[in-house]
């Protein structure tokens, strides 16, 4: 799975130089929001949303549970319709695959439809090197792609980008813009189909993705709102759909729910202006089908993690991140980012590099993304069992031996607790060495004075022979406080 080039090396150091950027924190609250408030409305039209969200978590658990057996099915769909199906391991063999079939076409370039699958193996650059132009039209895509940028959000690559940068970039970037380009979204968006309209009837070959497969049927369907999937998928002469294998779904019956979850998840609408479906080879058309599974199989063998594969990539949860809203979507450092990144990235490339191993970290905990998940993924617990797994450093590993020791015997938390308020203000505010990123972005708590455990032994003990003493003390004050009010009122 790729990293992006020129990231930091973790997410601390890429959330801190993204805070820095006010311009950029403003688009991401501005867009994070209008996408959240409109997919609250949507949703609250609903009166069995819940029941919805729950069908679609058994459907997917299912799948999952029997991902063999509908793969095969697939396969044999996809064959039976005329289409031809091929085996992914990994990126690299993905790559080899999709380069292969396009040069047997004799073409050296191909128009594609969003796909985080082929962003997430790096196609792009793959095939930049074998001397294959692939030429991005979804309209967010193109944007980050004329801009030599990164995606930074599930729905909206280009979220992190005002309409005022958007307009340099197509005067800068796009050589048949009008010279008097304005940044109305209207403009823009016009001078993006006419430049996209082009390579849609010159190209030969597309590359899309699949945001569902029908084992049933073996049928592919794609959900956009913009017709450029429709243009990518009808016009060329060769089609190659790159899909990760957990997009299986068993029926055509199973569909209907997700048409449901996600267009009001994602987009904030009853449902898409385009839902496009295709079926093996059609009108002449070969089309190629690529299953990849590029660790998804590992990340299925884990029984707390698997969850993550039932993400239907709707960003919902990204959308109400409070991390996600102030650090961006770069700062993950993959195509991936958010709470569903911070679980699946670190599952797909493992978490051997400093980047991988800090995701786990990149969230508050809040919850706030699995209230939104249309299929209820668990990403709080997936996170805190990926943090577990993280290679902890030796003071923090000797830090948490030595708490054990203490908290394992009640004799020995009452002395370090009389110890820790007789020193409590040589206690330094913030710790020294290894421990100073601890306290850097958290106040350390004061030591009271008195630990509870004394407190309670002093005031709530009983006198010696008088054993119901505090109690009936305790009462009778309340008592008089009862009656002067009464006497007051």
């Amino acid at each position: 799975m790729s990293v992006f080039i020129g990231m930091p090396g973790d997410f601390p150091a890429n959330a801190a130089q993204a805070v820095q950027n006010s311009q950029l924190r403003y688009n991401l609250r501005k867009a994070t929001h209008t996408i959240r408030g409109k997919r609250a409305g949507v949703v609250g039209e609903l009166p069995d949303w819940a029941e919805l969200r729950a069908a679609g978590k058994a459907i997917k658990d299912h799948t999952l549970r029997h991902l063999d057996r509908y793969l095969v099915q697939l396969e044999e769909a996809v064959q039976q319709a005329g289409g031809h199906v091929h085996w992914a391991r990994d990126a690299a063999e993905a790559n080899r695959i999709v380069t292969d079939l396009v040069k047997q076409t004799g073409e050296s370039e191909v128009v594609k439809v969003k796909s985080m699958a082929t962003q997430e193996i790096g196609l792009n650059e793959h095939l930049a090197a074998e001397g294959i132009t692939a030429y991005e039209t979804d309209l967010a895509e193109l944007i980050v792609q004329l801009g030599d940028d990164f995606p930074s959000h599930i729905l909206v690559p280009a979220i992190h980008r005002n309409r005022a940068e958007i307009r340099e970039i197509f005067l800068r970037r796009m050589g048949d813009a009008p010279p008097d380009l304005t940044d109305e979204p209207a403009a823009l968006a016009e001078a993006a189909r006419l430049h996209l309209r082009e390579r849609f009837l010159r190209s030969k070959v597309a590359i899309s993705g699949a945001n569902f497969m029908i084992a049933e049927t073996g049928t592919c369907v794609v959900l956009e709102s913009e017709g450029n999937g429709r243009m990518c998928l009808t016009l060329p002469e060769t089609l190659i759909s790159v899909v990760g294998i957990e997009k299986v779904l068993p029926t055509w019956r199973d569909l209907e729910v997700f048409l449901q979850l996600l267009p009001r998840s994602s987009t904030g609408e009853r449902m898409n202006p385009y839902t496009s479906t295709w079926t093996g080879s059609t009108e002449g058309q070969a089309f190629h089908l690529v299953l990849l599974d590029n660790g998804r199989t590992g990340v299925l063998a884990d029984e707390v993690g698997r969850q993550a594969l039932r993400c239907i990539r709707c960003s919902a949860c990204l959308n109400v991140c409070p991390v996600y809203e102030r650090a961006g979507g770069h700062a993950y450092g993959s195509v991936y980012p958010g709470p569903i990144g911070a679980i699946l990235t670190p599952q797909l490339r493992g978490l051997s590099s400093d980047l991988d191993a800090s995701l786990p970290y990149a969230s508050s905990l809040c919850g706030a993304c699995l209230e939104v998940c249309p299929v209820a993924i668990d990403i709080p617990e997936v996170l805190v069992d990926l943090r577990a797994k993280v290679a902890h450093p030796r003071a923090e590993r000797a830090g948490m031996r030595a708490a054990g020791w203490v908290l394992a015997k009640e004799v020995r938390l009452a002395k370090a607790q009389r110890l820790a308020t007789r020193f409590r203000k040589l206690v330094p505010r913030h710790l020294p060495g290894p421990l100073s990123a601890w306290t850097d972005t958290r106040d350390l708590p004061e030591i009271p004075a008195e630990s509870f455990r004394d407190w309670w032994a002093r005031t709530e003990q009983p006198d010696e022979g008088r054993p119901d003493k505090g109690r009936h003390d305790k009462g009778r004050h309340h008592e008089g406080r009862l009656d002067e009010g009464k006497a007051s009122s």
